[in-house]
């Protein structure tokens, strides 16, 4: 048997024909950029996570850019962030000039150790990105509470937890901003690249929509250098269709973590690894089904010749990265995440998952530690 990591192929199927009439529907009015199915899927989005206002721009990455270009992060500015995460977190800082800052994570949840962030504010400090890692939010009461005291902007990095709820309330209505992206592999995701910022804030909104345009707010008339940073309206046709199924399949996703959970115990394997540990704030939309496990590279190569799509995220924390040797960070900084990235591993996770899939997945796992 063969269980990727990700069926794509399983999700188009049952929404072919809306997907094609999208299509059909953006080709015949030959208007492809920032036309009427971009400002329809702004307005959903923000709708669905209760906020006033959403801009789409080209990607989750150029999302974080353009929120972190919006309140003015430039040369000299300090960010706060965790060393675990998706690369573009920190390039997207480190872009504009400013300094992270990083603070260690959780074991549990993977997310920002709310503990330890006032310890690393300084006069440079301008604002905090908590990242919600696979699908499930970081302690955002605790975060803005922070955030407050000392006047920090807050950028939620939700990438990978749209539809994910803290203390019953949307991820991505908790900060100043929220930054999503919309990439194949994201629970909602489009056929290329997207993202979208969202806020409550008027100005802000009014900035990010000059800033992806470079700057201009009337034509040829540039406010500030931005950039093109535009979504398209074909990547909006198809999210537009994909969104009123989000929330079920991150209800089914929650399900075959459950199910996970159960295979695991009825197989005697809650020694060798450890399934996700999820907060009693949070409901988890798991983007991934991270498992610690003992020996994880020997597990890796043996679930991938038995044919089961595995990944590991991520396999070396951002403060060890060869590019950000200048902020001189070492081996031990942060001791939790890189931990993780030597623990951790993805199994397959998504709606259309089967039964008898995950449980071929646990079967191998099983046989992998029986035979020592």
């Amino acid at each position: 048997m063969y269980v990727p990591l990700l069926d794509l192929r399983a999700q188009y199927t049952k929404l072919r024909d809306k997907i094609k009439k999208a299509l059909d529907e953006v080709l015949e009015t030959q208007q492809f950029i920032l036309g009427p199915k971009v400002a329809a899927l702004e307005e959903a989005l923000a709708a669905y996570c209760g906020v006033d206002y959403a801009v789409g721009v080209s990607s989750g990455t150029d999302a974080i850019l353009v929120a972190l270009m919006a309140c003015g992060i430039g040369e000299g500015d300090e960010v706060i962030t965790s060393p675990y995460t998706f690369f573009a977190t920190v390039g997207s800082i480190v872009r504009l000039k400013a300094k992270p800052v990083f603070v260690d994570i959780t074991p549990q949840t993977f997310n920002l150790n709310v503990d330890q962030i006032e310890a690393k504010i300084n006069s440079k400090t301008k604002a905090i990105i908590p990242v919600h890692l696979f699908g499930q939010s970081a302690e955002m009461a605790s975060i803005n509470d922070i955030a407050q005291r000392h006047n920090l902007v807050v950028i939620e990095d939700a990438a990978q937890a749209l539809g994910a709820t803290y203390k019953g309330r949307k991820v991505g209505a908790w900060g100043d901003m929220a930054c999503f992206s919309f990439f194949p592999s994201k629970n909602l995701g489009g056929y290329g690249d997207g993202g979208m910022v969202i806020t409550n804030k008027k100005e802000i909104y009014e900035r990010v929509k000059m800033l992806r345009v470079h700057g201009a707010k009337d034509k040829y008339k540039h406010e500030m250098i931005g950039g093109n940073f535009r979504l398209d309206e074909i990547q909006a046709a198809i999210l537009l269709v994909k969104l009123p199924y989000l929330d079920e399949w991150n209800k089914q996703r929650a399900k075959h973590a459950d199910i996970y959970f159960s295979l695991f115990k009825q197989a005697g394997l809650l020694n060798e690894i450890k399934p996700p540990v999820v907060d009693s704030a949070n409901t988890h939309i798991f983007h991934q089904y991270i498992i610690r496990a003992s020996r994880r590279d020997a597990l890796l190569s043996y679930l991938t010749k038995h044919g089961v799509g595995c990944a590991v995220y991520y396999p070396i924390p951002l403060h060890l990265q060869p590019c950000f040797r200048y902020l001189g960070y070492q081996e031990g900084d942060f001791p939790e995440a890189e931990k993780a990235a030597k623990e951790t591993i993805a199994l397959p996770i998504y709606p259309e998952l089967t039964l008898i899939q995950q449980e071929y997945v646990v079967e191998k796992i099983k046989k992998f530690y029986a035979n020592g």
